[in-house]
């Protein structure tokens, strides 16, 4: 297939092998009081916050309002990718609170809901979400991954009033491949999922990013930022030309969102250890280019890419980080408190320590091409 031709930026082997084992842009490892379920019943995991159209948090009576996956506690935690809703919570002075889940029983077209942003205009009630719906409702279980928006309203108490939901864009098979195995492989399935919406107040453009899979290469690790961007308003949305790969580097880059700062465009996303090349030195954990504008050309934080990562010895205690638009940062716990132990294999060690809820919040500083960990924070609201 023909080599799409809009610049990109490629993330190289030689970027990421400057990461250090251990270092400043290491997280600390969690503590036992730094778990603390949002609710006892459920597991919760990817997240992202109620925002602006600015990127900035919206917060209402002292609490800031975020979406999360979630599901009932199963034995096996591992289960839960297969039955996904997106629940929304609130936080404040005095910890989580639960408000129940976004949507409807059977209102969203895949068999469960997976990552993606969401934004409130103006008026303080009219919500857009953007979302993945993984498979098919009602069909035999897939892998499918399409991008889908509705409209709702939004309260301190919860969600309603959604419109039927449109799917924003579709996989071209050309550039960005179609995602829909049926079968998971060893090395992770393909994508076309998690939209974050960014605004961009230079130009009046809106974008979504997601994370993708290159179509026009065979190689086994072709991960990209995808982009999708439209004129504003209700203008249709049109796929464009991955701002970011890492063929041949890392197979999966999750999540990506973008902040403003200074004047700069921050382009973060998380990833795992084991969707790297093989020998290259990098944890699990959030990472992130910066630009001049959207138009690149985009360049490595730090000269590697990374931001924060998970102690080497505890390298699977949180994963998926959001930054907000002040500059915090949450993830949720994964497995936590393993001390060397490997949970692959072991159903009862998964649910030990899987940990399904809000790791704690922390601040990052930023200082042009360098973005770091300040440290520990209180959540705004």
């Amino acid at each position: 297939m023909k080599l799409p031709t809009s610049a990109r930026t490629h993330w190289s082997a030689e970027a990421v092998a400057t990461i250090a084992l251990d270092g400043p842009d290491r997280l600390p490892v969690l503590t036992p009081a730094d778990i603390v379920p949002i609710d006892p019943g459920h597991d919760f995991w990817d997240m992202w916050q109620i925002a602006r159209t600015d990127g900035s948090t919206v917060v209402v009576a002292g609490r800031s309002y975020w979406f999360f996956l979630g599901t009932p506690r199963f034995d096996d935690p591992e289960s839960r990718h297969d039955a996904a809703r997106i629940y929304l919570t609130s936080h404040g002075s005095d910890g989580w609170r639960l408000h129940g889940p976004a949507f409807p029983d059977g209102f969203t077209p895949g068999s469960r809901e997976w990552s993606g942003s969401a934004v409130l205009s103006e008026d303080g009630v009219t919500l857009t979400m953007y979302f993945t719906a993984a498979g098919r409702r009602g069909e035999p279980h897939s892998f499918e991954q399409r991008l889908f928006e509705t409209v709702g309203r939004f309260a301190a108490n919860g969600t309603d009033g959604w419109s039927p939901p449109v799917e924003s864009v579709v996989a071209d098979g050309g550039c960005y491949r179609i995602a829909d195995e049926t079968v998971a492989p060893p090395g992770g399935i393909k994508g076309f999922r998690d939209p974050g919406f960014f605004h961009d107040p230079a130009t009046g453009h809106d974008h979504l990013l997601f994370v993708g899979s290159a179509a026009w290469t065979d190689a086994a690790l072709d991960g990209v930022v995808g982009i999708a961007s439209r004129e504003g308003g209700d203008a249709p949305w049109r796929l464009g030309s991955p701002p970011i790969d890492a063929i041949g580097v890392n197979s999966e880059l999750e999540r990506p969102h973008i902040i403003l700062r200074d004047g700069r465009y921050y382009l973060f996303w998380s990833t795992q250890a084991k969707r790297f090349a093989a020998g290259l030195p990098a944890p699990t954990g959030l990472y992130a280019m910066v630009a001049d504008s959207m138009n690149g050309p985009w360049r490595p934080v730090n000269g590697s890419g990374l931001v924060a990562g998970n102690p080497a010895a505890e390298p699977t205690q949180a994963y998926c980080w959001w930054v907000t638009g002040e500059g915090q940062v949450l993830a949720f716990i994964d497995y936590a408190g393993l001390e060397g132990e490997d949970a692959t294999a072991d159903v009862s060690l998964r649910r030990a320590r899987f940990g399904g809820t809000a790791a704690p919040f922390f601040q990052l500083d930023f200082a042009g091409d360098r973005v770091t960990i300040a440290g520990s924070v209180r959540a705004t609201g």
